[in-house]
């Protein structure tokens, strides 16, 4: 029978190229020319010394492109990018922490990770906010102080309740903040005797925003026995008054249970004091911020203080 010859029908990876051999059709070989690229040997006569490529020009007579490779000269930790007209370039890693992110139009880059909420800073007396390292906002609510209740020694009379701190909430970037002086208002200190109650004091976070304390309520026997004010906020994305204290009465005309009258008002963090009725004493400020309530001349003549105030900040990456 006749014996015929196909020859080479599929094509024999040779592995990296040698001058010294060789190669017939179909061989395949790889060869690095600023890039390693596999080449297939495509010349009908056989060869050896033909190389593949040089300076980018592919011995195209004897050799075809087979798979081109790619230069990616970019360096050490670094990852590999590419620009809008297709250049590799390599962008260095980041710090501990940072991840990778669009940080422009068509432009990567690293940077802190949105991890959202980090950690909370509590505020009850004065002071100075330092940032910690990585945080880029801050959510902060400044709550001023909460008004005392008003006293009273006089029978029959019942004081009002002092009114409750302001409330500012504002969001600010601190990407190039590094400290901010924080002022926390006092509550309205007590009052005895025929006294109007004392205003609370103001709170602030530095100068994004701020907010005035609750208005001290009235004593007893002062004809119109209003609540005190509640406070004001100024400078926050939301701005929230504080609630006014409950009115007292003069000349209420009962002898031995004198009725509840002179809560202190409500802040943006809760209720406050409970005004004197029969002979429990008016009670101070509950919530932060909140007013203090007013006395009766049956329970003590003493207006409750009111609750001091807060700022909360709020810190995200």
């Amino acid at each position: 029978m006749a014996t015929v010859d196909l020859g080479k029908i599929s094509f024999v990876n040779k592995g990296t190229y040698d001058a010294s051999t060789t190669y017939e059709e179909r061989d395949v070989v790889q060869f690095t020319d600023g890039a390693l690229s596999s080449y297939v040997y495509i010349n009908a006569t056989p060869a050896s010394g033909q190389t593949p490529s040089t300076g980018g020009t592919v011995n195209s007579s004897h050799w075809s492109i087979f798979a081109g490779g790619v230069s990616l000269a970019v360096g050490n930790n670094k990852v590999v990018t590419t620009d809008g007209s297709g250049t590799v370039g390599g962008l260095s890693i980041g710090s501990t922490g940072q991840v990778l992110k669009v940080t422009g139009t068509n432009t990567l880059g690293f940077a802190a990770a949105s991890a959202g909420l980090q950690s909370i800073q509590t505020f009850t007396s004065s002071g100075t906010y330092t940032k910690p390292s990585g945080i880029t906002k801050v959510k902060v609510i400044v709550t001023a102080g909460g008004g005392s209740g008003g006293a009273n020694n006089t029978a029959d009379d019942v004081a009002s309740g002092g009114g409750a701190g302001g409330t500012a909430i504002e969001v600010i970037d601190v990407s190039s903040v590094s400290t901010v002086t924080v002022t926390v208002g006092s509550g309205g200190a007590q009052v005895s005797g025929a006294s109007h109650g004392n205003a609370g004091g103001s709170s602030s976070f530095g100068s994004y925003c701020s907010a005035t304390g609750g208005g001290g309520g009235r004593e007893g026997n002062s004809g119109g026995v209003y609540g005190g004010a509640g406070g004001s906020a100024t400078g926050g994305n939301i701005n929230i008054e504080g609630g006014d204290g409950i009115n007292g009465q003069d000349n209420i005309y009962t002898s031995s249970y004198e009725s509840s009258f002179g809560n202190g008002g409500s802040s943006f963090w809760g209720g406050g004091g409970r005004g004197a009725t029969h002979n429990n004493g008016a009670q101070t400020g509950k919530a932060y911020g909140s007013g203090g309530g007013g006395s009766n001349a049956l329970s003590n003549t003493n207006g409750a203080a009111g609750q001091g105030g807060i700022v909360v900040v709020e810190e995200y990456a």
